[in-house]
């Protein structure tokens, strides 16, 4: 490289001789700068998507190709987050790609040792006779003579991911169930 091409690359050279005198632009730009592509220029597709871990409902653009998902952003359309997302939201790709995210329903028998692998239905049935068992064992007709219709045996404590009408289902389900232990995470 000579002494001339050398001077030419520098910045600051291209900055107080060219188009660009803020340095804001191509006098910036170097020649790997100039070569890179953005990492979502071989998506197929956008799918427009809201971050799953709080209640604020940042809006998410997820990139996807070949059926995968290969990067998730902000959505700048998103009138709540305007294309911004905490720490937490901008690593939201790992639910979706990480090593550790299990594809499959675990259990643990009571005093076991490992994990076994259910099929969904199983574990929805054992669930589901679980909450009735719960509810069976604990239930009150009355305390100190008047009438209650309740249960002690089942609560529920909501995510902080849960919106106010999921959050009004679950309050609905629950009182159903005759559950007067009702609580959420919900920070707005």
């Amino acid at each position: 490289m000579g002494v001339r091409t050398w001077i030419d690359s520098w910045p600051v050279y291209r900055q107080l001789t060219g188009t660009d005198p803020l340095g804001r632009g191509a006098a910036a730009r170097s020649g790997p700068t100039a070569r890179l592509t953005p990492r979502v220029a071989s998506a197929d597709r956008v799918v427009k998507s809201i971050c799953p871990y709080c209640a604020v409902g940042c809006g998410q653009n997820v990139y996807v190709e070949d059926g995968r998902v290969t990067q998730i952003e902000g959505d700048p359309d998103s009138p709540v987050s305007r294309g911004r997302l905490c720490p937490k939201g901008s690593a939201s790709l790992q639910l979706t790609t990480g090593d550790a995210r299990e594809h499959h329903v675990l259990y643990r028998r009571p005093y076991g040792a490992g994990w076994e692998r259910l099929d969904l239905d199983t574990a929805m049935d054992m669930i589901a006779d679980r909450v009735i068992e719960a509810r069976r064992a604990g239930w009150q007709w009355d305390v100190d003579g008047a009438r209650t219709r309740r249960t002690l045996g089942v609560a529920s404590l909501g995510g902080a991911t849960l919106d106010n009408e999921e959050n009004y289902l679950i309050k609905k389900l629950f009182t159903a169930l005759g559950a007067i232990q009702i609580e959420n995470q919900a920070r707005i």
